[in-house]
């Protein structure tokens, strides 16, 4: 039996999930409470459908964390996308972000996830077989934040202004 170590992925996991919900608790409010619901629950969600879309089989095209399957620590790792869901909306709300903009802001926050993707993979959180590389990832992050937007638009921003 193969005695996994806690070890750099898992402290950046943990790392990011605290960092997230401090700047989260420390930002002014800015959405209503569904809404920031809705924002800290989409993110892992779509990373959810993500991952079970492109890193099982038949594609299976990176492996999250330690092991070829998924642990308690992989599904808690899911944890770290809702800051990022909640921060987005809160900064397009913020920055009042309208038109042309929002294709300057959802590019931003790709170069942000890719950034962050990098790291994931320096760490260990990530890892890519099947000749899967970072750049692949753009596409979805531009589809994924895309979506997000779309989303909230849909759903939440006029019952917030």
């Amino acid at each position: 039996m193969m005695v996994h170590q806690f070890d750099l992925n898992e402290w950046f996991v943990i790392g990011m999930i605290v960092v997230g919900l401090c700047l989260i608790y420390f930002l002014p409010q800015k959405l209503p409470l569904l809404t920031t619901i809705f924002c800290l629950l989409i993110g892992p969600y779509l990373g959810l459908i993500f991952d079970h879309t492109i890193a099982v089989p038949p594609l299976d095209l990176y492996d999250v964390g330690d092991d070829h399957g998924y642990s308690l620590f992989d599904l808690l790792s899911y944890s770290m996308y809702a800051p990022f869901g909640y921060i987005f909306i809160y900064f397009y709300e913020r920055l009042h972000i309208k038109g042309q903009l929002r294709g300057v802001y959802i590019l931003f926050w790709a170069v942000m996830a890719i950034l962050l993707e990098w790291i994931c993979v320096k760490v260990g959180i990530f890892h890519y077989k099947n000749g899967y590389k970072l750049l692949y990832s753009i596409p979805v992050y531009f589809f994924v934040e895309s979506l997000l937007l779309l989303l909230y638009l849909y759903f939440y921003q006029k019952k917030n202004s």
